[in-house]
């Protein structure tokens, strides 16, 4: 198999620094396509190419974080799917979390506009409120996709180009840092191109630190909202029932919400809430067991699909947040 002997170097930091593989360290090819990237670096940035070569000569590839990628979770049927995130003990750690950090989420809501419990719905569906933050370094995840998952190859290749940068910025250790096995790092899991875009110092410490620091990613995850245009105030979901077949053409796509509610009226959609009929929405459908369920989705639903496109994962966040302050406010 031609990964297992021309992939990035496939060498050990351990052996490395023992100085047991550094002939072998000088002397491994890199892939082609690797030394163009670099190359690109290089050019783009003022990396040297010693520098990167050091570092890629480092990188393993991971048969599991292809694995894992290509088989997400978010690709279950609803049924399967909420039960995995939306739980008793989920909701409880999230009552937890925003008793602990009451202040931080009052300011970052203040701030940015966007309701506590959404925030600490997505910091628990990411890492569960920063325990599991990921175990594979991101060097070796961002390289792995960047080069060897061809369906997403350049998107990973330009997180791959911002982690790089990021490293820089910040002086950090490359070899170090751990995240998922897409390369997501830190409390609320952001790419390095979102942390570099997203990420705040809301402590006021004078760094961004996402692994680190709690109060910061709850101020970035406030701002990464609010950076896709989070509306403050604004209805999120709306039930809805169907009928026919014609709803199907505004089922959600990925892209904003561009049917008015007058005219989802029109294709067989009944919103279960009063909405005016120009209001802007897309269909949301969920798979249950019994039959398919039906939301009427708005911008602040959309902007929730920025930080993961998978509308089971947005819907989980939705319904996590309801419980979380529904708890909070019966104690």
């Amino acid at each position: 198999m031609r990964l297992l002997f021309y992939a990035f170097g496939f060498l050990t930091l351990a052996g490395c620094a023992a100085g047991t593989t550094g002939a072998t360290a000088a002397a491994a090819p890199l892939r082609p396509e690797l030394e163009t990237f670099i190359g690109q670096m290089v050019e783009r940035h003022g990396f040297t190419q010693a520098e990167l070569e050091s570092i890629f000569r480092l990188a393993q590839f991971q048969p599991a974080i292809v694995n894992a990628i290509s088989r997400p979770a978010t690709s279950k049927p609803w049924y399967e799917f909420r039960p995995m995130l939306v739980t008793p003990q989920r909701v409880t750690d999230g009552v937890v979390f925003w008793n602990s950090h009451a202040s931080t989420l009052e300011r970052a809501r203040k701030e940015f506009g966007v309701p506590e419990e959404i925030i600490i719905a997505i910091i628990g569906v990411e890492t569960n409120y920063g325990v599991q933050t990921g175990k594979y370094r991101v060097l070796d995840a961002l390289t792995t996709l960047a080069f060897d998952y061809p369906k997403r190859a350049a998107f990973f290749r330009d997180e791959l180009e911002h982690y790089l940068l990021l490293g820089r910025e910040q002086r950090s250790d490359l070899l170090s840092i751990k995240g998922s096995y897409a390369g997501a790092i830190g409390v609320p899991q952001f790419m390095p191109s979102s942390y570099r875009r997203y990420a705040v110092d809301f402590d006021n410490d004078g760094k961004v630190d996402l692994s680190g620091s709690t109060v910061d990613a709850i101020g970035s995850v406030a701002n990464y909202l609010k950076g896709y245009g989070w509306e403050t105030e604004q209805a999120i979901v709306a039930s809805a029932l169907v009928n026919g077949e014609n709803y199907r053409e505004a089922i959600y796509a990925g892209e904003r919400p561009a049917y008015t509610v007058e005219r989802m009226r029109k294709l067989g959609i009944a919103p279960q809430v009063a909405i005016p009929g120009g209001r802007q929405a897309t269909l949301i459908e969920l798979e249950n067991e019994t039959g398919n369920e039906h939301w009427l989705g708005f911008n602040n639903f959309y902007v929730i699909t920025r930080y993961n496109r998978s509308v089971n994962y947005a819907m989980s966040v939705l319904q996590l947040a309801d419980e979380i302050r529904a708890a909070r406010n019966s104690n």
